[in-house]
């Protein structure tokens, strides 16, 4: 019969509710003997040696040892029927006389023993393996025996320099009598627990359970270890500072050990290696998610292995360097050194030294950091005082930083994209180390950039270059439509195109909304509720995250006030992509010095829906510019709302009253001045007259003004009453065009040649372009060297949220491309 090793620690039997979860989840293993080692009940072994710390200073002990009692028997209570529980609290009581026995002794010498303490800390997982034994067998959760077994009764260890060393002859013969080789069922374990070769208790240190069930999966020839404890697996970094960080599905023996040595809550080294001579699996799953597959830990990961697996970081390091010219070719000098060390008892995290041999630096646990410096003075005393030795440089306040994956041997590029990342995010690096193996690359860096740091490689090694932190200011019509395309196409881009648009932060003028990982834009608008005072600075900061690769700023208002700060945000790499027509139609110093910043690297501002909303309007005239054709003109309605009003108004119905009615429809602005004083329109000519090239400044633009000037500073209301009055010369010119067999439509041209536009209400042919257009449409036509018989036009909606908010759309798909290639 196969066996499978299961191992629960003590965040996993933390109270009843979790010691039904652990008999539930080894009720639905498969067919196949079970051995379940167990940890001592949540902070229980942390009682128990604080009992040896109190006793041992005299303090009273009465009141830790209730609290033991009365945790432990409500426990057994509510797990197991009255009869059974009373055997185990009385083996319990037993017990505690026992340990108050021991305690008893330790106050008298004032003084606690190694032995002493092994003795008392072990009893936790002692009671922890009787409860579940009692619980598997009262449920009868699983065909055949459930055998409770003390390891003291099988593990023989002896003590080593790196800890305890199982003496394997004598453990066999002890677990065949503990756990027949016949024996069918579940064997509930103890873990932590052992006895040297003397038979005295002893421990396994911390993490000891975890040892013990790696272990027993050697001694039983298990199928596999696995370790149930409180996270899904291991994680690619610490997601309390990485909020990308994910499970690993899988990952070999060696990168299991270098990442749990660089910090990573995974197994400890030391304790995977029973496992690991005997080749056996080692799975990390969570107690509180058992359907959730874990980490699998194995020799030759069966999967397609990724470049690199996990980035860990260790804070309160100090890095101390020994310099000077009489270490060249010296032999001995690094002997000398860590053996200084050794006898010191003290730990290298890491070590580097120059090809020169002019330094040795080497990274220590900052607490160490006085007693490195002296010890290691002494040893170089007389160096020191005859100058081949410069000094003993100490650094405190530093951190290391590794990145580890099987992947990275013998494929160049991995070490320049680690540094080229730190290097881009402002990071120093003070030292550096990786082994011949290739597995792991250290950096030494200030611990305040710990967490950027993490954040920043994880992102560049872990995230598709297509990610994009998003923040969108202006949650309007055309916002909140674009919010929602976003919404209905993220999934299909995620999936076919690897492309991750995450909207991180959204704000209007009344609050801002920012999310670590992303808005669920399924729901933004309740999320959007909630939002918090608007701090543009910070919202900025949000947005541009160290840990993701590109950021992106989405401009849907009309403001002045946001588009002041495209400069500076396109200096500090911040992408940004918008329909507002301000800057690129305010001064043109600011103009051109937008274009500079963004045509000078890795900076792009994309406007498209400036003009025509989104027909490729600009594309297109870029696109002729670009090729070499030669613009002769530019013209066109540009306004979808005066399109609107000149293809209704026949002057059967009076001019003002078209206004009205389309007010109240929504096709204008709330104030249609805004749209029929033509300014709006005179901002896209300046827009395309520059893109053509030309120096304009929208003061050189004539502009027609549908308004009259004795309602120009009234209400909107009394706008809308009087403008009546002025119905009878906007009838008049209808008439005369249409006299003459023409329509009107209100216009803009631009002249390169002359270096020219103008805005006006004009008339056109009824066979013109322009006098064939839908209600709301907007067309553009452009004359050049090419297309001069025959003029290029671009047609469509120009106007409304929707299309919008699609040429936006397709504005930040573009980016998306550019920083593809890019990063190609």
């Amino acid at each position: 019969m196969s066996w499978t090793v299961h191992k629960f620690g003590g965040s996993s039997l933390a109270d009843a509710a979790c010691f039904r979860r652990v008999a539930e989840i080894v009720a639905s293993q498969p067919d196949g003997s079970l051995a379940v080692v167990v940890s001592a009940i949540g902070g229980v072994t942390d009682l128990l040696l604080g009992l040896i710390d109190k006793a041992s200073s005299d303090t009273p002990v009465e009141a830790t040892i209730e609290t033991l009692r009365s945790r432990y028997e409500g426990i057994v209570r509510e797990l197991v029927t009255p009869e059974r529980a009373e055997i185990l609290l009385a083996a319990f009581a037993t017990d505690l006389d026992d340990i108050s026995s021991v305690l008893k002794a330790l106050s008298v010498v004032k003084s606690a023993s190694h032995r002493s303490r092994d003795l008392v800390a072990g009893y936790g997982e002692i009671w922890s393996a009787r409860l579940l034994a009692a619980l598997l067998d009262e449920r009868e959760a699983r065909e055949g025996v459930v055998l409770c077994v003390d390891a003291r009764d099988v593990l023989v260890v002896a003590s080593g320099e790196m800890g305890p060393i199982v003496v394997w002859d004598d453990t066999r013969e002890k677990r065949k009598q503990a756990i027949p080789d016949d024996f069918t069922g579940t064997a509930v374990v103890t873990g932590f627990i052992a006895r040297d070769r003397d038979g005295l208790q002893t421990t396994l240190g911390r993490n000891g359970s975890d040892y013990s069930a790696s272990i027993f999966g050697g001694l039983l020839g298990a199928a596999a270890v696995n370790i149930w404890t409180d996270v899904e697996g291991v994680m690619s970094g610490d997601p309390r500072r990485v909020p990308e960080a994910r499970v690993i599905d899988e990952i070999s023996y060696s990168e299991a050990m270098e990442l749990a040595y660089f910090g990573a809550k995974v197994i400890h080294p030391q304790t995977m290696a029973p496992a690991v001579a005997h080749g056996i699996p080692i799975r990390i799953r969570s107690t509180f998610n058992p359907e959730h597959l874990g980490t699998e830990i194995t020799a030759d990961p069966g999967r397609e292995t990724a470049l690199i697996k996990g980035i860990s970081g260790i804070d309160e390091v100090a890095l101390v360097n020994l310099e000077g010219a009489g270490m060249i070719g010296v032999p001995g000098t690094a002997d000398r050194l860590f053996g200084t060390l050794r006898e010191a008892g003290v730990s290298v995290t890491l070590i580097s030294q120059g090809s020169s041999e002019h330094s040795i630096c080497f990274a220590v646990p900052e607490a160490s950091a006085e007693l490195v410096k002296n010890v290691v003075e002494k040893a170089f005393a007389v160096e020191l005082a005859q100058g081949q030795i410069q000094n003993v440089e100490v650094t405190k306040g530093c951190g290391v930083l590794a990145v580890v994956g099987d992947g990275m041997a013998g494929l160049p590029g991995v070490a320049g994209r680690f540094f080229r990342t730190l290097g881009s995010a402002g990071i120093n690096v003070r030292a550096i180390a990786q082994g011949a193996s290739e597995r792991n690359i250290s950096a030494v860096i200030d611990s305040r950039d710990m967490t950027r740091a993490l954040r920043a490689v994880h992102g560049s090694f872990y995230l598709s270059a297509k990610t994009v932190s998003i923040g969108l200011i202006g949650p309007g019509s055309v916002g909140a439509a674009l919010l929602d395309q976003m919404a209905g196409e993220a999934g299909r881009l995620r999936e076919t195109f690897n492309l991750d648009l995450r909207v991180r932060a959204i704000a209007r003028s009344s609050g801002m909304l920012l999310e670590e990982q992303h808005i669920e834009l399924d729901n933004w608008r309740d999320a959007l509720e909630t939002a918090e005072a608007l701090d543009l600075d910070r919202f900025i900061g949000h947005v541009q995250a160290d840990h993701l690769p590109h950021a992106v700023i989405i401009d849907c208002t009309a403001e002045q006030s946001v588009a002041d700060h495209y400069r500076d945000w396109l200096e500090r790499g911040i992408h940004v992509v918008t329909p507002n027509k301000r800057a690129h139609s305010g001064p043109l110093s600011y103009y051109n010095d937008l274009r500079s910043i963004s045509h000078g690297g890795n900076k792009h501002f994309l406007y498209e829906a400036t003009v025509g909303a989104g027909l490729p309007v600009i594309q297109t005239l870029k696109d002729l510019v670009e090729t070499g054709d030669e613009i002769t003109s530019i013209s066109g309605i540009f306004s979808g709302t005066l399109a609107y009003l000149f293809n209704v108004f026949d002057a059967t119905t009076p001019f003002s009253e078209i206004v009205r009615d389309a007010n109240e429809r929504g096709y204008t602005e709330p104030d249609p001045r805004d749209d029929l004083s033509g300014m709006d329109v005179a901002r896209k000519a300046v827009i395309l007259a520059r893109e053509a090239g030309l120096n304009l400044e929208l003061k050189d633009i004539p502009v027609e003004s549908l308004v009259p000037d004795a309602l120009a500073d009234a209400s909107v209301e009394e706008f809308l009453e009087h403008l009546a009055d002025f119905d009878a010369p906007m009838a008049a010119r209808y008439e005369a065009a249409h006299a003459s067999g023409e329509v009107l439509r209100y216009v803009a041209d631009v002249d390169i040649r002359n270096v020219s536009a103008s805005v006006r209400l004009a008339s056109f042919p009824r066979d013109h372009a322009f006098a064939n257009i839908s209600l709301t449409d907007n067309i553009v036509q452009y004359v050049t060297r090419r297309y001069c018989e025959n003029p290029l036009i671009v047609r469509g909606p120009g106007a409304g949220p929707d299309v919008t908010a699609a040429g936006i759309f397709a504005d930040l798909l573009r980016l998306c491309s550019m920083l593809s290639a890019n990063n190609d």
